[in-house]
């Protein structure tokens, strides 16, 4: 049975690389629909020999559509994602609207793929933290071995992570930055947090800064790992912005309650779903975020046991954002729900619903 489906916020970068991936692996959708603001509306999406006109998301009926993947931004999924769930839609949300909300799942189907069934809860399905899934595909597998007892990291996150926008500023800033052998002019001016430079620079905050000193990104990271992976863990995270368009990388160091050893790690993530070891130090050939990009794996690299503690290891984790980090692993939520009986029945009697009013009019 195929399923209707629409993509709200599909002229963005989640949302056009979600239709790519649609695309890609063949879900099956007897239609799609892509949505935006009314400012996009009546604009035009080429997709797969496709003209794909945008319709406004603001004024869509989701009555006839069984799928949504949102990716607008937390206030449009607040607004949205209820509406179209309360007309028997199930919203597949890229926003951090949902992801701490106790009755529904924070599902990485490579970590807690068992807990689709929760869909019935409230129809709404976030996708977490592009830098908390990668974190939580490395730790779950390692976790299931031998428990953690600390994990700290810092990332270094890509301007994509900060939309089209971000996008647009690196870009703008590397074209136009003058460097004299000392200091840098700036057209944008300077400035802290998101007024920082891109360009030739790294900045430490994502995020608006709480009364612990931490960063809502760091908050989230924190708090949705936990969600994914079932139990608390004790984690000191710091999230960077860095001058890459698109990639996010990860510096990690894991304390367990036993010895585990970089040669056992090994073994366990060769074999996890969905990540990727690139570790070989003797070519000098190492996970990076301008050769990953477009890739679906989690690759880790670095992987090392850490001298300073017992029972430690130090890695480096690379992904693709956009696709792994958002897009993709919204794509595999959808694609976990068409397998879930309890969904297909769900389908059935939307489509039986519309037959008897077709029935009735005629």
């Amino acid at each position: 049975m195929g399923v209707r489906i629409a993509i709200g916020g599909a002229t963005g970068n989640v949302g056009r690389e979600l239709l790519r991936i649609l695309l890609e692996r063949g879900f099956p959708a007897d239609e799609l629909v892509p949505l935006a603001s009314a400012r996009s509306a009546g604009s035009v999406i080429h997709a797969a020999g496709q003209t794909l006109e945008v319709r406004d998301l603001f004024e869509h009926d989701f009555a006839g559509t069984d799928i949504l993947f949102l990716s607008a931004g937390a206030e449009v999924s607040r607004r949205i994602s209820p509406k179209a769930a309360a007309a028997g839609c199930v919203v597949i949300d890229n926003s951090s609207a949902f992801r701490l909300a106790g009755d529904v799942p924070l599902i990485v189907p490579e970590v807690n793929g068992d807990r689709i069934g929760e869909w019935q809860k409230r129809r709404i399905l976030p996708v977490g933290n592009c830098a908390a899934i990668p974190l939580a595909m490395v730790l779950a597998p390692l976790a299931r071995e031998v428990a953690l007892r600390r994990v700290v990291m810092s990332t270094y996150q890509s301007v994509s992570g900060a939309g089209r926008a971000g996008l647009e500023k690196l870009a703008r800033q590397s074209r136009s930055a003058r460097y004299d052998g000392r200091s840098m002019s700036w057209p944008d001016g300077w400035g802290g947090g998101e007024a920082a430079p891109l360009a030739f620079n790294v900045v430490p905050r994502i995020g608006a800064f709480l009364e612990d000193g931490s960063t809502g990104e760091e908050e989230k990271v924190v708090a949705e790992t936990a969600r994914m992976l079932g139990f608390d863990v004790r984690m000191a995270v710091t999230c960077v912005r860095v001058p890459v368009m698109v990639g996010h990388s990860a510096s990690v160091n894991i304390e367990f309650a036993s010895a585990l050893g970089a040669a056992r790690a090994r073994e366990i993530l060769a074999a996890a779903p969905g990540v990727a070891l690139l570790d070989e130090p003797d070519k000098d050939r190492f996970a990076m975020p301008l050769f990953v990009e477009g890739r679906d794996e989690v690759f880790v690299s670095r992987l090392r046991d850490d001298v300073s503690l017992d029972s430690g290891l130090s890695l480096w984790i690379v992904s693709d954002n956009l696709r792994k980090g958002a897009a993709l692993n919204a794509v595999q939520i959808g694609e976990a729900l068409l397998d879930d009986a309890a969904f297909r029945a769900h389908l059935a009697r939307r489509r039986s619903s519309v037959l008897r009013l077709v029935s009735q009019a005629a």
